[in-house]
């Protein structure tokens, strides 16, 4: 029989009011259930989020070096139960454990990080335009934070929000997202043995259109961040800007790369293959899309179609799976839908473009690796973010083409490019319209200490992780002391 799971609220783990569940299954094996979940709703919301405001003043009047002690304590205990932990993620998301510890490393990568910003959660002091007055600011909490994480890095999102969150000094309502419930209870568990006090981080599991909603749309939650699809990003947006909440919003993503004519050809095909199909394409930063130079544009192809080829399409519990199963029927449908109506509108399916069936296949859903060609910048399949193991390939004339054809994508999440060209690579930066840039690189693999984000429709609001994470998740206050035992004012023409 499946566990039965419980939200976390105010130190005490409790069923919906409701008292309603939804079942979570294996992706490699969706006969097998996980488990059972609350399916909650505005009142187990509006509970947690009480038990967040209560907590708040308490939490926030503890130093933010202490504050990072117990962020540092629980990156220690996830270090020590590392494997464990990727054991849950792969049977919740289907990805490989191997892929899964690389899930649990960024976490603690970041809880090493963050936990240090405690001792530099700096202001900044200046001169005043007046004499004898002193300017500076401060950095304090927001307020009850909400969270509502992603399936695909189902810990490593959880930690580069959450994290931050707290050390800023906010308490957190986390909605965890429905497809890993179970990974989202791990992580809480491992900060309430790190000494996190009562209140400070409530779980409600549930859907989107009712605990998420419910979450956004709470008129004492002071912020939401949001990692997830543009549709929802701009409904959780608008929830937010109708009540004055602070938002930020990490949404998907039609990342490119380039190969230029002088690149090697080796390691662009390798580094293609890997961004597109790795996880089976179901991570933000994806390759989605790879811009060949005509001048080297067959014989990359031919080198990336052999490379597609060879990998191995298997379930997660095989670490030698190279591409492993969607996370549900419903994403399976999607991206077929989406393969197929581009082979309507005229493009050619080189490899793949269909679900695999037989054998394992028939535990889980399985696409195999796709390539596409004979597409135009205005197709469905080139503007819209698949989240599944599909690569279609434009062929450029020149590097301003390349930019060209990058840039008409609604999307600005990451983009590489591949060139010896010192010229070329510096130019990029400039020119492409991507948050996150590669030089001979896949288009994932940011760091805990670096900022996030995308630009256009891959994101609103702030960067997160890296030292911006502090001035997204914190409030600037302005100080000034008069001591000149006089009134003044700066917009005064004679303060004499």
């Amino acid at each position: 029989m499946a566990e039965r799971f419980k939200n976390y609220i105010n130190g005490e783990w409790v069923d919906s009011i409701s008292g309603e569940v939804f079942e979570n299954r294996h992706p490699s094996n969706i006969d097998e259930v996980i488990g059972f979940f609350p399916r909650s709703g505005k009142e187990d919301v509006g509970r947690a989020v009480s038990a967040a405001l209560s907590a708040f003043d308490e939490w926030r009047n503890i130093p933010p070096p202490e504050r990072g002690k117990i962020i540092h304590e629980a990156g220690c205990i996830m270090a020590s139960r590392k494997e464990e932990l990727a054991k849950v993620i792969s049977k919740e998301n289907g990805k490989t454990v191997s892929g899964a510890m690389g899930d649990v490393q960024a976490g603690i990568d970041m809880a090493n990080f963050i936990s240090g910003e405690g001792k530099r959660w700096y202001g900044k002091t200046t001169h005043s335009g007046l004499k004898k007055r002193f300017a500076m600011t401060k950095r304090y909490p927001i307020g009850v934070f909400g969270v509502i994480t992603s399936w695909n890095f189902p810990m490593a999102i959880t930690c580069w929000k959450t994290f931050p969150a707290l050390l800023c000094g906010n308490t957190i309502v986390l909605k965890s997202e429905e497809n890993t419930p179970e990974t989202t209870v791990h992580f809480v568990k491992i900060l309430v043995e790190a000494g996190l006090p009562i209140g400070v981080l409530n779980l409600v599991h549930g859907f989107g259109p009712e605990a998420g909603e419910a979450l956004t749309l709470h008129p004492d939650v002071s912020m939401i961040s949001f990692t997830g699809s543009s549709a929802v990003g701009k409904i959780v947006g608008k929830n937010c800007a109708g009540r004055l909440a602070k938002v930020s919003l990490e949404l998907g993503g039609k990342n490119a790369v380039i190969v230029m004519d002088d690149a090697d050809l080796d390691l662009a095909a390798d580094g293609v293959v890997c961004g597109a199909f790795s996880i089976s394409g179901q991570r933000c930063t994806a390759t989605s899309r790879v811009i060949v130079h005509k001048a080297i544009y067959d014989l990359f192809l031919k080198k990336l179609l052999d490379l597609t080829s060879k990998q191995k399409v298997g379930p997660g519990s095989d670490d030698s799976s190279d591409i492993t199963p969607l996370i549900s029927k419903k994403q399976c449908e999607r991206v077929l839908g989406h393969i197929e109506h581009a082979r309507k509108k005229g493009a050619k399916i080189l490899s793949g473009g269909e679900q695999l069936k037989g054998g394992v296949y028939d535990k889980g859903y399985y696409i195999a690796p796709t390539v596409i060609t004979n597409v135009t910048v205005d197709m469905e399949i080139v503007r819209e973010e698949v989240f599944g193991p599909v690569l279609v390939v434009f062929r450029a004339d020149s590097y301003e083409d390349a930019i060209r054809i990058h840039n008409a994508s609604p999307y600005g999440l990451s983009a590489s490019l591949f060139t010896k060209n010192v010229n070329k690579a510096f130019s990029f930066f400039d020119d492409a319209d991507a948050g996150v840039c590669y030089i001979n690189a896949p288009t994932f693999g940011s760091e805990p200490h670096m900022p996030f984000g995308g630009v256009k429709g891959s994101g609103l609001g702030y960067r997160e992780a890296g030292w911006t994470a502090i001035e997204a998740f914190s409030e600037v206050k302005t100080i000034y002391v008069d001591y000149s035992a006089k009134i003044q004012n700066v917009q005064f023409e004679n303060n004499e």
